[in-house]
């Protein structure tokens, strides 16, 4: 490039001396005022364009996948306590407006605007450090605190989302959120721009209360739907075994009770919840199903749906899953023994 720049230069001044309006020693002093500042031009221009070229993004415009062999997966994010990234708290600029993200959502509703973005963003990393994945539950807010989980209600078809803010954005002041391709599947507004909608923050705190929106702070069990049943009202409704038999029939039925228990096995179950709300048990079993590899069981009485994990043959495995259960929110959770 620089010596583009100077082979201009003395083309102009040979063009100078040689048309006769300047003598050399004249030119020469124009060559190098006039040098200069042509140098400072084009190096900023080379600048700026190697900076466009050499951009974030290959692609200019943002746009929905180019290619999906099915509808994406659209289960909720599942809230949980996670304490909130110190770095992504401080105040920042963008676009020339200064933001100054908040010190908790606990509270936090909104109404407005909500826009998506996909294919361009898809693969690079958010502002929370993580890698962006449009087919997953995520969000961008300008404010709140980094991760935080919201439940989105899309105004024009009553249809519901639950995100998890991992980035910044949308820097539109007609917008509040920016959703994954995904959650604007599950919204019914990803053949469009944009969606007016309702955000509530679901805030967790570290002893598992929660707080819906400004609505009161209630316990898990509660937030789940789960009917809080002490431990022997539980234990009633397991099956009873059968009646030991009498001694009078204890000799001739001796054989016959060695044959069935060789023919049965023991198989232990984790018992999550019990909750009243059937879609919410059905989602959240298909969330710990899909996490753990275990099949999920829903058996229901008295309108209490019992979301069980199981069969579990490796007391091993009950014990680790158990384990995480609690650690990830479901402090209740415990094995029952049930025969196959």
């Amino acid at each position: 490039m620089l010596q583009r720049l100077f082979s201009v230069l003395d083309f102009v001044k040979a063009g100078l001396v040689n048309a006769g309006l300047v003598n050399q020693n004249l030119a020469n002093g124009q060559f190098f005022r006039y040098g200069s500042a042509v140098f400072i031009v084009l190096a900023l221009v080379g600048c700026q364009s190697a900076s466009t070229q050499s951009g974030r993004y290959t692609q200019k415009q943002d746009s929905a996948p180019k290619h999906v062999a099915k509808k994406p997966e659209t289960l909720d994010a599942v809230p949980k306590y996670e304490a909130y990234r110190m770095f992504n708290s401080r105040p920042y600029k963008v676009l020339g407006k200064h933001y100054t993200p908040m010190d908790s959502g606990k509270g936090y509703e909104e109404v407005g605007y909500a826009s998506w973005y996909g294919q361009k963003f898809h693969g690079h990393l958010t502002s929370n450090g993580e890698t962006y994945n449009m087919f997953a539950m995520s969000a961008a807010h300008k404010t709140l605190p980094l991760p935080s989980y919201v439940r989105v209600t899309n105004l024009e078809n009553n249809k519901q989302a639950i995100v998890r803010v991992n980035d910044r954005g949308p820097f539109h002041d007609d917008r509040i959120i920016d959703l994954s391709y995904a959650a604007a599947v599950k919204l019914g507004y990803h053949s469009k721009g944009t969606a007016r909608v309702k955000l509530e923050v679901i805030h967790f705190d570290e002893q598992n209360n929660v707080t819906v929106g400004n609505s009161p702070t209630v316990t898990y069990d509660e937030y789940l739907g789960i009917a809080v049943v002490p431990a022997p009202a539980l234990a009633a409704t397991s099956p009873t075994p059968p009646l030991a038999p009498s001694s009078n029939t204890a000799d001739t039925n001796s054989s016959s009770s060695e044959k069935s228990t060789n023919a049965v096995s023991d198989a232990i179950y984790i018992q999550v919840a019990a909750l009243s709300n059937a879609e919410k048990a059905k989602s959240i079993s298909n969330v710990l199903s899909a996490l753990y590899q275990i099949p999920a069981h829903l058996p229901v009485a008295d309108n209490i749906y019992k979301l069980q994990l199981g069969p579990i043959h490796d007391e091993a495995v009950v014990a680790e899953v158990l384990e995480q259960l609690k650690q990830n929110g479901y402090p209740n959770a415990y094995a029952i023994t049930q025969t196959m």
